[in-house]
């Protein structure tokens, strides 16, 4: 019982210090390392993780996975130095130390805060969400390339897995805990795009009713969609499809990309 209360207390302890220290930003919105976010709270989270017996990995990390993860936390994070994806408890949910959480945010929120910034101009509003929307858009085929990647080594460590017939117990289950925390993360940043279309076509409708603009309204729309495709195509599995004409000629998907944009419409 005491042992129990002590790692309570220690958990609450770690869950403020989360609280009263955001993961420090560095270059282009990337993680800066530092010691607290980078090793002693993924180590206790680790050890709480164990406790409420989720598959986990004492494996090194590869080169893929160290940039899966880099990347995952730009696509997780507040867009903004506005919190409104509740950057505290997102990195409490990152390094383990609470469980998935992001499924209870509140995609309202955004527009809350935005309409909350004294802007001289109702249409700079407009120009603050395509600008979010845009830096999300062009998040996504770069994470995609690197998530194909990683599933694909991963299925490489599980028929090597089978093949081995002198693996250890401890290795394993390091190797499955290693799989399942990289689903994980690709599966969260999914999430978290979803969730963030969500938001941005909430505060869209909002806008329009409370400062309407019709050509940035079209704007915001217009990036949106683009927004919803790259979405889509993630949620699809990050897979190019491949597309045949009947000469047997491969051609172009134009399902997620430019919304066919890719050439001129015909003139009548």
């Amino acid at each position: 019982m005491k042992a129990l209360t002590g790692r309570l207390l220690v958990a609450g302890l770690l869950v403020g210090l989360v609280a009263g220290c955001a993961r420090p930003t560095g270059d282009f919105g990337r993680a800066s390392s530092d010691r607290i976010h980078d090793e002693i709270l993924p180590e206790y989270g680790h050890r709480l993780k164990n406790m409420r017996g989720e598959p986990t990995s004492t494996f090194n990390l590869t080169d893929l996975e160290q940039e899966l993860r880099d990347r995952a936390w730009t696509l997780i994070r507040p867009i903004s130095a506005k919190d409104w994806i509740d950057g505290t408890a997102i990195e409490a949910q990152r390094t383990g130390i609470i469980k998935p959480i992001d499924d209870k945010l509140d995609p309202s929120v955004y527009y809350l805060y935005l309409r909350s910034d004294k802007f001289r101009s109702s249409e700079t509003r407009y120009e603050r969400v395509v600008s979010d929307i845009s830096g999300d858009t062009d998040l996504i085929r770069p994470f995609c390339t690197l998530a194909t990647q990683i599933e694909d080594t991963d299925t490489e460590r599980l028929n090597a897995m089978n093949r081995r017939k002198d693996l250890k117990p401890t290795e394993y289950e390091a190797s499955v805990g290693r799989v399942n925390e990289n689903r994980n993360i690709i599966a969260w940043v999914k999430r978290s795009m979803s969730f963030r279309l969500a938001a941005y076509r909430y505060a869209i409708d909002r806008l329009e009713i409370e400062t309407p603009s019709r050509q940035r309204v079209w704007d915001a729309n217009t990036a949106w969609r683009r927004l919803a495709g790259e979405v889509a195509f993630a949620d699809a599995g990050c897979r190019e499809t491949k597309t045949y004409d009947v000469d047997g000629k491969t051609r172009k998907s134009r399902i997620y990309t430019n919304w066919g944009g890719e050439r001129p419409a015909p003139v009548k």
